[in-house]
């Protein structure tokens, strides 16, 4: 009877390897972190919280979390996949001087938080003007898309409550600017809350529409150029009045909830009144219409807003509502923009949808749970995951190109970031040496060669 030949090849694995790097391709973060200046930035808004002799600066120790976070960490112990190698990440703090300065920065409150915010935005400017071509407001127009997230809590955390959804955590109110269709997005706010803290609570989303808004370049945080996409938790009287407000003169495209008003006055429209929806392409969307609604609905709301409404096919198996219309599945909104077709303006609020990307790329770094106790100390963990989330959209827009743009946190830590290399010395320069088998190799010398054309900070 023959022995069962196994379908891998048994190799004898030990622990005396030299001059070998795991995590190679991290080095694209590193070359990153370098060429927008957020190291130089990061540090001088630190300084205030550098001890007198201290050995690591603030601000390294805190980018060292957020590469670690970017390069999949969800807990501050996961530095240590940064301290194993010293040749490209240089030298990084210990475990206690890591927790020391999360509970320095905590006990500072709002000061500490301010100053990271205003080094990210500061950096955010110089990243928009080296990307061209591929920057968010290549055509003249920002969107920031503001969407809440449950975080779930598996142990007694502070403000850790009951959420909507009869789980226990964190429901915490995030914004995004959105790339559009060549690329992803990046980050601009994100207000902790508390688990059962409301969905269409105006006063949180005038917050972090400000803490939004206070990242972008000076030109873009009042005026018709910066849309604000919500869905129907930011359909609130006061957001919406804020937003609309003499003198800030903000776009939106805001959800709303489908009142019995609204619902009456959906069925009262003729026929000849709907327009086909249309597709990101052009083409008709199949089964899906949209309409205006006007008169006593808009009473009471900014001068100047529209309500448009979408009646759509369910999709299969999908469960009609209440507020739903002769079998259609009824939906609505409400935007300033006027002399564009309504079809036009349901497909731009429809592409908000890619906020839940945006979402599913932070669940995937560092926001799949809150690792630490106090309130005060999870919001310094919300700037880490920030940074991190900066450096992977930064990243990919600076030095990457094609498909390769698209790419989520998890493929490019698969593709890229977990590439091995050999680490060569001579004279006074190191040299990595990716392996020639690795199918990503090239995208990853690409990337740095196009990182090494951009110019340095002053």
């Amino acid at each position: 009877m023959r022995e069962p030949i196994s379908s891998y090849p048994r190799v004898r694995v030990r622990g005396d390897g030299r001059r070998v790097v795991s995590q190679a391709g991290a080095v694209l973060l590193v070359e990153t972190v370098r060429k927008t200046g957020l190291g130089q930035a990061i540090s001088e808004a630190l300084a205030p919280w550098r001890k007198l002799r201290a050995v690591h600066d603030p601000g390294k120790v805190l980018l060292d979390l957020a590469l670690a976070v970017a390069l999949g960490g969800d807990c501050l112990a996961d530095v240590a996949i940064l301290r194993c190698e010293p040749a490209v990440f240089g030298p990084v703090a210990s475990d206690p001087t890591v927790s020391r300065l999360i509970d320095t920065l905590a006990a500072s409150g709002e000061k500490a938080l301010q100053a990271i915010r205003y080094a990210r935005a500061e950096v955010r400017s110089r990243v928009w003007s080296l990307a061209g071509k591929n920057a968010p407001d290549t055509d003249g127009q920002v969107t920031v898309d503001l969407d809440g997230v449950l975080v779930i809590a598996h142990s007694d955390k502070q403000d850790a409550a009951p959420t909507w959804k009869r789980t226990y955590g964190h429901h915490p109110l995030t914004a995004f600017v959105d790339h559009g269709p060549g690329g992803t997005g990046e980050p601009v706010a994100a207000l902790l809350r508390p688990g059962n803290a409301g969905s269409n609570t105006a006063a949180d989303h005038i917050t972090t529409a400000q803490l939004a808004l206070a990242q972008l370049p000076k030109k873009y945080r009042r005026g018709r150029r910066t849309l604000i996409r919500t869905d129907s938790a930011g359909g609130t009287h006061d957001f919406v009045s804020w937003l609309a407000k003499r003198g800030r003169w903000l776009t939106y495209s805001v959800g709303m909830v489908i009142t019995e008003a609204i619902h009456q006055h959906v069925l009262k429209i003729p026929g000849l009144a709907w327009t086909p929806a249309v597709e990101a392409n052009g083409q008709v969307r199949d089964g899906a219409w949209v309409a205006e609604l006007t008169g006593k609905l808009l009473e009471g709301w900014p001068s100047g807003m529209r309500l448009i409404v979408r009646k759509e096919r369910p999709h299969p198996g999908a469960q009609l509502r209440i507020t739903d219309a002769d079998g259609m599945r009824i939906t609505c909104f409400a935007t300033n923009t006027s002399g564009r077709p309504i079809a036009e303006l349901e497909l731009r609020h429809r592409l908000r949808a890619r906020a839940e990307d945006r979402i599913r790329a932070a669940r995937s770094t560092g926001l799949r749970n809150l690792p630490l106790h106090h309130t005060a100390q999870n919001k310094v963990w919300l700037e880490i995951m920030q940074i991190a989330l900066d450096l992977l959209a930064w990243m990919p827009m600076l030095a990457l190109t094609g498909q390769a743009r698209l790419w989520e946190p998890r493929r490019l830590r698969f593709r890229l970031f977990s590439a091995a290399a050999q680490l060569v010395t001579t004279g006074r320069r190191r040299i990595l040496r990716l392996t020639q088998h690795w199918p990503w190799a090239g995208e990853i010398t690409g990337a740095l060669e196009r990182l090494a054309l951009l110019p340095s900070p002053g």
